[in-house]
C-alpha cells in the first residue's frame, strides 16, 4: 500500500525492534519480499522498497486475466459450505458501505476480497502466485489513487463476484473476475 515509500531505505535493526522480534525472521522476511518483486537488496548499500515500475502494468495484468478468473471458477467450485457463507458476509458488508470513504480503507477491501478468493480457491500455489501479483497490483493503484476519482465502484464489483462464487457459478465467477481485472488496468491507463 506504499506506506514504505518507493526507494525508501529498511532497516532491518529498527523493523525488528518495532515489530518485537529478532533480527533473522526480518531478514527471513525481507528475502521473501525481494523474491515478490517488493523490495531490492545490494551488497554493502543496505535493503530497500522497489520503485512502482508503471510499465510493468501490462505483464501484471495479463498474468492476473489468467488467474484471476481461474480462482473465481475453483472457488465457485470448491469453496466449503462455512467459506460460501464467508464469501456472502463479506458481500453485505462491501454493500453496506457509504461514501465518502476512504481510498486507502477501500483499497484494504480489495486486498481482503482477494485473499477470500484464493483461500477459497483452495490451490495454495494458485494462491502464492496470486498474491504476489496482485501485490504488485495493488501497489501500482496506490500510486494512481489520488488520481483516480474514486476506487469504491472498483471495489463494488466484488460484491457481485463474492454472491457468484458463493452460489457456485462458476462461469459467473469466471467473467466477473476477467472483467474486473480489466477494469483495474483501463482505470489505472485513465489516471495515467
Amino acid at each position: 500500500m506504499l506506506e514504505i515509500k518507493p526507494g525508501a531505505p529498511i532497516n532491518d535493526t529498527a523493523l525488528a525492534a518495532e515489530l518485537g522480534v529478532g533480527r533473522t525472521p526480518v531478514r527471513e522476511a525481507l528475502k521473501r519480499l525481494e523474491v515478490d518483486h517488493l523490495v531490492v537488496s545490494y551488497p554493502r548499500r543496505g535493503t530497500f522498497a522497489t520503485a512502482v515500475d508503471i510499465t510493468e502494468l501490462a505483464d501484471v495484468s495479463e498474468i492476473r486475466e489468467q488467474l484471476e478468473p481461474l480462482a473465481a471458477r475453483r472457488a465457485a467450485r470448491d469453496a466449503s459450505p462455512a467459506m460460501r457463507a464467508q464469501l456472502r458476509e463479506t458481500a453485505d458488508t462491501i454493500e453496506s458501505l457509504t461514501e465518502p470513504l476512504d481510498q486507502r480503507e477501500l483499497m484494504r477491501y480489495d486486498i481482503t476480497v482477494h485473499r477470500l478468493i484464493y483461500a477459497a480457491a483452495g490451490n495454495p500455489h494458485l494462491t502464492d502466485a496470486l498474491i504476489r501479483y496482485d501485490n504488485l497490483a495493488t501497489r501500482i493503484w496506490c500510486l494512481v489513487l489520488d488520481k483516480v476519482s474514486s476506487v469504491a465502484g472498483h471495489v463494488q464489483e466484488h460484491a457481485d463476484l463474492l454472491r457468484a462464487i458463493a452460489d457456485g457459478d462458476s462461469e459467473a465467477a469466471g467473467r466477473m473476475a476477467l472483467e474486473h481485472v480489466t477494469s483495474f488496468e483501463a482505470t489505472i491507463r485513465k489516471a495515467l
